[in-house]
């Protein structure tokens, strides 16, 4: 079988800290998040033409931004949620962007990580966002509901809080079914389930939590992947929970370096992309197995992990790759940031023969 090749179509250098960028769905531009060194915050919009990319828009905001999510957004609207450096959660109409459409001081400290769920089309039930900060809290929000957030997932004593570094919606299948995973500093993944808002299930993975994704968030839970500093990545199969030992899992260790981010392909749900702290893609390929299910001696069912496989890795940077987005509409299309303050759009051939 060909390899699938990484190629970076694109390489811009710009003059600030990158930490985020994403597609705006049904268009060739993406926006680009970060911070400039004298401590404001980086908005930009580029569009892809003639096989570069030309900056289309920009703004300066007064405080760091650290991520973004179009994911609670209708298609009509594009409207991009972000979480900076001081605790807010804000969202823009990227076509005016002097002002948040939506604006709330949602943690004390820093958001780390974002996500959405009920927006472009993808997923049942209302637009959320989900928010985990510094702070050691993971707050879920509907922006119809003005400054309160809907849920709030915290431990309890202020000093057994860790930071939470990694937020994930999944399970949104239909209108009532929804979690949320959190990941933090200590290994510590937490599964919720915020129709019967209670903990369904926690592991530890022994290093910090860089980033979670389901494969799928529209689907009854499917797999999770989680990143973790110390080069090892863990991939949970959740459609089988054993009472006791949890879902079954296979682990990788790549790159040599804390593994940033993972992204799964749009367009093929066993498909994932990992990003490395050494300045490394690497692609997998998620494989099952002959059964997914197993019983136990005591007669109780449980999950049978499969087997992953490397299609493709490429070194791009010197310097942490620390955020992936693919493209929804054009397979194999990418973008991605690096601590080198350059973005590379990607294009990854031959995903259609996998």
């Amino acid at each position: 079988m060909d390899k699938p090749q990484i190629i970076a179509h694109v390489q811009k250098s710009l003059n600030y800290t990158l930490f985020d960028a994403k597609w705006i769905p049904c268009s060739a531009k993406f926006v680009v998040l970060g911070n400039y060194a004298r401590g404001t915050g980086a908005l930009q919009i580029y569009e892809i033409s003639h096989g570069d990319v030309k900056l289309v828009h920009e703004a300066e905001k007064p405080k760091e931004f650290k991520c973004g999510t179009f994911a609670a957004s209708s298609l009509e609207q594009r409207h991009f949620a972000t979480g900076n450096f001081e605790g807010k959660l804000q969202i823009w109409d990227l076509e005016k962007t002097r002002d948040p459409v939506y604006s709330v001081k949602a943690h004390k400290e820093i958001i780390n990580s974002i996500d959405g769920v009920g927006g472009l089309g993808i997923g049942e039930g209302a637009p959320e966002i989900v928010t985990g900060s510094r702070d050691g809290s993971v707050k879920v929000w509907d922006p119809r509901q003005k400054d309160k957030p809907v849920a709030v997932m915290e431990a309890k004593k202020e000093d057994t809080r860790r930071d939470c570094w990694a937020v994930a919606f999944g399970n949104s299948y239909n209108t009532e079914e929804r979690c949320v995973c959190s990941g933090y500093d200590n290994g510590d993944v937490k599964l919720f389930d915020l129709k019967t808002m209670s903990l369904r299930w926690e592991t530890n993975i022994k290093n910090g939590v860089c980033f979670l994704e389901f494969d799928r968030k529209d689907i009854n839970m499917n797999k999770l992947v989680a990143t973790s500093l110390e080069s090892k990545f863990h991939v949970f199969d959740l459609r089988t929970q054993h009472p006791t030992k949890g879902f079954a899992s296979v682990s990788e260790r790549t790159h040599n370096a804390t593994i940033w981010s993972v992204r799964h392909l749009p367009q093929n749900r066993d498909i994932f992309m990992t990003m490395g702290g050494n300045g490394s893609l690497n692609l997998w390929k998620y494989n099952y197995p002959a059964k997914r299910v197993s019983t136990d001696s005591d007669g109780k069912q449980m999950g049978v992990a499969g087997t992953l496989d490397l299609l493709q890795n490429v070194t791009l940077s010197t310097q942490p790759i620390n955020s992936f987005d693919w493209n929804p509409d054009k397979a194999g299309l990418g973008v991605c940031t690096a601590f080198d303050q350059t973005l590379r759009v990607l294009i990854v051939t031959k995903l259609n023969r996998l």
